[in-house]
């Protein structure tokens, strides 16, 4: 994972208005034989960003440079289908540092904790009401705070709480994977295994 800390994002939005996204349409499977995480945000949603001759498709929203931004909307039940950890990189290698829907799988969730991208869950209405704001106005910007564990639509001061494991959030608060969690721990480790010792 990216060494990256996340505290506070204020950015605009990107939408994807479509429900039950499956792993395979966000990175298809003829693209996983890399062997570096580096590269995949290349050909994230690749079938739909462009044709199968090769050209771009400019109705796709990623190809309309009218919307920006580290903040994908996207319809509910995300990152559904095969358990595969491309499709965090994809995301997270295209630029997106959140990913805001009604409902994930739980192991694209998990997948997304685990490699520094922040996957929020809102309500169906307030996730209706972004993605019209948005497609609406591309300037529309959120707040996300996770140190507060809150997601703010700035412009109407709409906020809600939302979810995240504890564990999880220190680690992305301070820019850490698994591995340097547990390093850092190193010396509280071994303080303990002497202790342990001298009984």
């Amino acid at each position: 994972m990216p060494k990256v800390k996340f505290d506070i994002l204020e950015s605009t939005c990107i939408p994807l208005p479509f429900e039950n996204v499956d792993t395979d349409q966000i990175i298809p499977a003829r693209f996983l034989s890399a062997t570096s995480r580096q590269g995949f945000g290349d050909n994230l949603f690749r079938d739909w960003r462009y044709t199968k001759s090769g050209e771009k498709n400019n109705e796709f929203v990623l190809n309309n440079p009218v919307y920006s931004g580290k903040v994908l909307v996207a319809g509910k039940n995300f990152g559904s289908g095969s358990s595969r950890e491309h499709a965090v990189w994809a995301i997270f290698d295209y630029g997106f540092k959140a990913v805001v829907s009604s409902f994930f799988a739980d192991i694209f969730m998990n997948n997304a904790l685990n490699n520094g991208l922040l996957p929020i869950v809102i309500s169906d209405d307030l996730l209706k009401k972004l993605l019209v704001m948005v497609q609406k106005n591309p300037d529309t910007k959120v707040k996300i705070d996770l140190e507060k564990q809150t997601f703010t639509i700035i412009a109407t001061g709409d906020s809600v709480k939302f979810g995240i494991n504890p564990y999880k959030k220190e680690c992305l608060l301070k820019g850490l994977d698994d591995i340097d969690f547990l390093l850092n721990m190193k010396s509280a480790i071994n303080s303990f295994e002497n202790n342990k010792s001298l009984l």
